[in-house]
């Protein structure tokens, strides 16, 4: 069976590419190719739509996907919780349209967020660290957003309190964000595409777990994945790791 997708976005760096992977893939046909100002209609008659535009745009073209009752696979960053949940009462009103939004598609990505939780519980001090081209117009990234939440969530489970910080002066911000109790730095350099570390620390020790994707075709065996199986998850789904077993 092959799965007709649209791609909103189509003309960025990464909806170009994700077009020509949805080409490449003998199980896809690619209906339709759109960006902004293009009347999304009926979205070309798509099974299936890849939505990679910019924060203030993505939530109005996912409604329109949703209201057509076409699933979504969503790479477009900024998604706070209010805005998730505006979305799942959208999707709640269309009878098994799955909906995945991912702060990151690429495979390494994914588990080095999978193994940041599982030692989040076992290290005193953590601190994340994304660095990215300088055309990026959010920070923190999605990815480095999603990877706190996590160690934060996992640290709360594990009854750790804060991690231990004696900065009182720093009327610049050079501490970094605060994301889920975590200290998050946002680095935009030309010359890179996405990268992430993350910092754990204990006594006499220092973990470091790194991801770098240094060409965006990284992300598209986790875009196509979503894609072949978003109609299997109804609702909102927020991470890849859920369609790969993590």
């Amino acid at each position: 069976m092959t799965t007709k997708v649209a791609v909103i976005g189509a003309a960025g760096r990464m909806g170009s590419t994700v077009c020509a992977a949805v080409e490449g893939a003998d199980d896809m046909e690619l209906v339709g190719r759109f960006d902004d100002g293009d009347d999304l209609g009926d979205l070309g008659g798509a099974d299936v739509v890849v939505e990679f535009s910019v924060p203030s745009a993505s939530a109005a073209n996912v409604a329109h996907c949703v209201e057509s009752g076409i699933h979504v696979v969503v790479g477009t960053t900024g998604w706070g919780e209010a805005a998730l949940e505006t979305l799942r009462e959208q999707v709640s009103a269309q009878d098994g349209v799955g909906v995945l939004i991912a702060p990151n598609f690429a495979i390494g990505a994914i588990l080095m967020m999978s193994f940041a939780r599982q030692a989040a519980r076992f290290y005193e001090s953590v601190e994340v660290i994304e660095l990215h081209h300088p055309d990026k117009v959010d920070a923190p990234s999605g990815t480095a957003a999603r990877t706190a939440d996590l160690i934060g969530a996992a640290r709360e489970e594990a009854g750790l309190g804060p991690v231990p910080d004696a900065t009182t002066d720093d009327p610049d911000g050079a501490r970094g964000a605060l994301v889920h109790g975590v200290p998050v730095h946002a680095v935009r350099l030309r010359g890179l595409v996405a990268h992430q570390e993350v910092l754990l620390g204990g006594e006499g020790e220092m973990l470091t777990l790194r991801h770098d994707s240094f060409d965006r075709v990284s992300f598209m065996p986790g875009v196509l994945q979503g894609v072949r199986h978003v109609a299997e998850h109804p609702g909102v789904t927020v991470g890849l790791e859920h369609y790969l077993g993590l």
